[in-house]
């Protein structure tokens, strides 16, 4: 197996609070971190936190969506910001992390849609972004970012799509995502409680791709989404493109715990050809491994980022 990209999920997860999200109006200006959020750290190839986005507000912080509602089967725009609940003034001083100072998720309830977004930050910290929803449904939208001074933070909030109502489920449980001429191949099994090494096989048109493009400063980036809750866990890759170490390909390894057993959607954005592309899979994290062959190779999480 080549030299992969190497990340931990803890089973720390557990311990994270659930609470009621809330909204909070903005009033613009700069704000910076009175204390630093302790919520989600990011270490060198490790995730040591519990997951994100199960509040709209955490560590000082509130995502404040100022389009919680958009019709569907179009572009269209949101808006929002991150707000400093000390001053209610939106935040503007942020570390960028992977070439960017925001991450934006969207991703829909039965989790068949995802969206990784970049969006624009106007100078009074207005976010803006165009997101194409398929379908009218309720969706998930995840801020991952870092105040300057401060720890990465994930906060959530609810967006709804607007239009005729779909009802659809969670895709069943599969172990090969085609997207376009891709095809990408898990192996290995999530469990709860216990490390596991995932690795994502890229090949096209039946052959390996042994040469895939830094995207975001990486070959590959995960998130992981758990079904019901929508528990977010966003994990870095351990090595880097130039470091003589990291291979491109073919094979993207991870080293995962699950916080909990449970179905999981997990998202692998990778970039060949100048294009990036997401390859979705659904797994099963229980007592034992499953092993059951894939019998649902579709995937409809997206492409063309």
């Amino acid at each position: 197996m080549h030299t992969g990209l190497r990340i931990t999920v803890f089973a720390a997860a557990l311990a994270a609070t659930f609470g009621t999200a809330y909204g909070l109006g903005s009033t613009f200006g700069e704000a910076s971190p009175e204390r630093k959020p302790t919520a989600h750290t990011h270490v060198q190839g490790h995730d040591t936190s519990p997951p994100g986005g199960l509040h709209s507000s955490d560590g000082g912080y509130t995502l404040a969506l100022k389009t919680p509602t958009v019709p569907a089967e179009r572009d269209t725009g949101l808006r929002f910001s991150v707000v400093a609940d000390s001053t209610g003034r939106s935040l503007t001083a942020y570390e960028p992390e992977h070439g960017k100072e925001l991450h934006l998720i969207v991703a829909s309830r039965d989790l068949s849609v995802y969206r990784h977004l970049h969006p624009v930050r106007a100078a009074d910290g207005t976010w803006s972004a165009s997101v194409d929803l398929p379908k009218a449904t309720g969706y998930r939208v995840f801020a991952d970012f870092t105040p300057r001074g401060g720890d990465g933070l994930t906060l959530g909030t609810d967006l709804t799509a607007t239009g005729p109502s779909t009802t659809s489920r969670t895709p069943a449980p599969h172990r090969t995502a085609h997207v376009d001429d891709y095809q990408v191949t898990l192996h290995g099994d999530l469990v709860p409680g216990r490390p596991g090494e995932l690795t994502l096989t890229v090949t096209k048109d039946g052959e390996p791709v042994r040469d895939l493009e830094p995207y975001l400063e990486a070959y590959g980036h995960l998130v992981a989404l758990r079904s019901g809750d929508l528990a977010y866990l966003h994990v870095h890759p351990n090595g880097e493109p130039g470091d003589a170490t990291t291979r491109p390909g073919p094979d993207v390894s991870f080293t995962a715990t699950a916080p909990s057993a449970g179905t999981y959607r997990l998202f692998l954005d990778f970039k060949h050809g100048g294009t990036v592309r997401t390859a979705a899979f659904t797994v099963q994290a229980a007592a034992a491994p499953a092993g059951a062959p894939d019998t649902h190779p579709e995937n409809t999480a997206g492409h063309g980022h």
